[in-house]
């Protein structure tokens, strides 16, 4: 029997969410990934304080990117799903969003700086530093906080529209990353190495402190690790795997 989209969204949504622990991100349940289904109107999201071990396709809760209602679901969604809401209606583009609370990427939102751009592998994802949002004001955080936390991240990013599909996570001040993508699955993954780039970026400021100042790596060779992954010109991977190569014909001696 064939699966709806809304059936494969949700097989998407659990078994991202469920890489949350495995990529260590995420200390008991501080962490959720949701995906969206524009032609249905709807979000499928993580409920609130389950833990990893225990979430089920079934627990997954379905919610109206309108209004926020519950659509489908027995469990209250995770906090956090007026800012995926907020982000979605905000950037059509994005197709799925992760908000965790990584170690690494925490610290730079908890000191309120970007993470930097200090190397290719930081390049290869985030075409630009990771950037920090305003802190909420307490009319922010007194009323709609989850909705408002959204409102920051997009008001930051729309006064360079680009930035927000060129550069896909933003840290809420003193608060934690948010990563988008296409897919929830594309979303997981930039939070994987927005939390590695995170954790790079304070080794090599560490070093840089002890060692002294050393020059940023040239604008260039970083603009090459971006483009040979997105856009026109891409060509890192392949879209589909090769077909494995015969196995050479087994020759009997002759007697």
């Amino acid at each position: 029997m064939n699966q709806t989209p809304l059936e494969d969204l949700r097989r998407e949504v659990l078994a991202a969410n469920l890489r949350i622990p495995e990529a260590g991100l995420a200390t008991l349940t501080w962490g959720n990934v949701s995906g969206v289904d524009r032609e249905a109107g709807v979000f499928v999201i993580k409920p609130s304080g389950v833990s990893y071990d225990d979430l089920t396709e079934e627990d997954l809760v379905v919610v109206s990117l309108d209004d926020g209602r519950v659509v489908e679901g027995h469990l209250r969604p995770s906090t956090d799903t007026e800012t995926h809401r907020c982000l979605y209606r905000a950037f059509p583009f994005i197709g799925g969003v992760t908000h965790t609370h990584s170690t690494h990427a925490v610290a730079f939102a908890q000191a309120r700086r970007p993470i930097p751009v200090l190397g290719t592998t930081h390049a290869d994802t985030f075409n630009g530093p990771v950037p920090v949002t305003e802190d909420l004001t307490p009319e922010q955080c007194a009323r709609d906080y989850e909705f408002n936390t959204g409102q920051v991240i997009v008001a930051m990013l729309r006064s360079d529209p680009r930035r927000a599909e060129e550069v896909p996570g933003a840290l809420v001040s003193r608060h934690g990353p948010f990563t988008w993508g296409p897919t929830a699955t594309a979303s997981l993954e930039n939070a994987v190495v927005c939390e590695a780039v995170a954790e790079m970026a304070l080794h090599t400021l560490a070093l840089r402190a002890q060692l002294g100042e050393v020059s940023d790596p040239p604008e260039h060779l970083l603009e090459r690790h971006y483009t040979r992954k997105h856009g026109p010109g891409a060509y890192y991977g392949n879209t589909a795997a090769p077909a494995p190569a015969p196995a050479p014909a087994v020759r009997t001696p002759a007697r």
